[in-house]
């Protein structure tokens, strides 16, 4: 068995002959979301697949053994619902409200110009049938967007919790910063007090001594 833990997007840094060279797998979704699986490739050769957590297995992706074999990934077909806009009475934005009911339930739904594709289900194929959507089960390769999955999860909660500590440390600055604005204003106030209320002193012992004075001279 061969041992494979790197996975090259789209085969990039790789030059074009290697990748075209290179023996392939057919994998359909449900294993390409996995991070650890077997398989056998087109030479027959049994393929051992361990990859970081998270980590999702595109279609032209290419993956680098511990011997330095090459494995090129093929989406395979699989059966998929295909979503299309009814050209006699709807609209290209028929699909946009069909993916956005579909991802308020959180179905892995891989977005096309002029369709749309699902894993089968019944339920969902009736509801947007019911909204005047042609719905075909189809063998087609799935690739659904990735956000929502864990590859885009972690992502997601590293951006989330960069923002947090963002937030955090500009939390502290306001608080220097107040703190700060408010000594000093406490000191200016503190020394325009008492420059003020010296000043009113200093000008109460002053003034003109008149014949009708009754202080002490």
């Amino acid at each position: 068995m061969i041992h494979l833990s790197k996975c090259l997007p789209g085969g990039r840094g790789l030059a074009g002959v290697l990748v075209k060279r290179a023996a392939t797998v057919e994998l359909d979704w449900d294993v390409r979301q996995k991070s650890r699986f077997s398989a056998a490739d087109s030479s027959g050769r049994e393929l051992g697949v361990f990859l970081p957590r998270g980590h999702v297995v595109r279609g032209g992706d290419v993956l680098v053994g511990e011997d330095g074999s090459l494995v090129r990934v093929l989406a395979a077909p699989q059966k998929v619902l295909r979503i299309t806009a009814c050209t006699s009475h709807g609209s290209p934005f028929d699909l946009t409200r069909a993916a956005y009911h579909l991802g308020n339930r959180h179905v892995p739904i891989e977005l096309q110009p002029d369709h749309l594709k699902i894993e089968p289900d019944h339920v969902l194929a009736d509801m947007l049938r019911a909204m005047h959507l042609i719905v075909h089960e189809v063998d087609e390769p799935f690739e659904p967007e990735s956000g929502a999955y864990a590859q885009g999860h972690d992502h997601g909660h590293s951006h989330a919790h960069g923002n947090e500590h963002a937030q955090d440390s500009d939390h502290g600055h306001s608080h220097d910063n107040t703190h700060t604005h408010g000594h000093i204003q406490g000191h200016k106030q503190g020394h325009k007090q008492g420059h003020t209320d010296g000043h009113s002193h200093d000008h109460g012992h002053h003034h003109d001594h008149g014949p009708g004075c009754h202080h002490d001279h």
